[in-house]
């Protein structure tokens, strides 16, 4: 049987984690997340620690760059000044999802994902997003602020971020649904029952 590969990319408080551990159980396949960081820190001998700062997103100056940083899959060497630059870091943890997907079946969370693996006949590319509400209360039960402003102000924050990260090494726009193969929203269908929906859908998708 071909391998099965699924991308997820989510807003913040949709629960895409959520969804991608729920796939994780159904289909006995690994999911990677932040462990993607460690991979790339291992093969390219650079802190663990650089590449979560620069995790899904860039920094103020390049969001508001007009001169963007497509992937082109050159990593390089390390006797070059930007060794450890963002672009540099970005193709590194490219490679190791390149390389996941060519060994086994997963499940990649985010850091473009869908735009890296587009060629590849065995990717089923999903995009989760819900209503502001769900998102709010989905943020609040997680405790990343202390104040609905806070809350607000983070959710608005972490989108705009990894919105302006995929373009800036993608030049196409995170929430474009031409990028993905299924789009689900989980303040009208719940983390189960998106779950639900994507191994109904399996089967169709892999046809397509």
């Amino acid at each position: 049987m071909e391998p099965l590969i699924i991308t997820i990319a989510r807003e913040t408080g949709s629960g895409g984690t959520s969804i991608a551990k729920k796939l994780s159980e159904a289909f006995n396949i690994p999911y990677y997340d932040r462990e993607l960081i460690t991979m790339a820190s291992d093969i390219s001998g650079i802190s663990e620690n650089l590449f979560g700062i620069n995790d899904e997103r860039i920094g103020w100056k390049e969001i508001f760059s007009s001169a963007k940083k497509v992937y082109t899959g050159e990593i390089l060497p390390p006797d070059s000044d930007d060794y450890i630059s963002t672009r540099n870091l970005f193709s590194f943890q490219a490679k190791v999802i390149k390389d996941l997907v060519q060994t086994e079946s997963c499940i990649i969370i985010g850091r473009c994902a869908n735009y890296l693996l587009q060629d590849n006949p065995n990717v089923i590319r999903l995009f989760v997003c819900a209503e502001e509400e769900y998102k709010f209360n989905h943020l609040k039960e997680m405790h990343v602020a202390d104040t609905a402003a806070g809350i607000a102000k983070y959710m608005q924050k972490e989108d705009k971020r990894r919105s302006a990260y995929y373009h800036y090494y993608t030049g196409e726009e995170w929430r474009d649904v031409t990028g993905y193969d299924l789009c689900l929203d989980t303040s009208k269908y719940g983390i189960d029952g998106c779950a639900e929906i994507v191994k109904q859908m399996i089967p169709i998708l892999r046809k397509k």
